[in-house]
């Protein structure tokens, strides 16, 4: 099992769920957690998730959201 962070602030879409997908692709039974700065990344990349099979839950961090993703 591995863990993978990304850190997707300041990342214009289409490009944090992009790096969502590569570390999906790559984490076998971990977990990725994502940081991202806008509402809009975090929408596309939970649902982009979600209909890929992953769970996704969503924290708020001030002005940061974090996604922790995994099956």
């Amino acid at each position: 099992m591995s863990d993978k962070i990304i850190d997707a602030r300041g990342r214009s879409c289409p490009e944090p769920v992009i790096m969502t997908k590569n570390a999906l692709e790559n984490v076998g039974d971990g977990t990725v957690k994502v940081m991202v700065d806008a509402t809009v990344a975090v929408e596309n990349i939970k649902r982009f998730a979600v209909n890929s099979g992953f769970n996704v839950k969503v924290n708020e961090n001030e002005e940061d959201f974090i996604l922790t993703i995994r099956r």
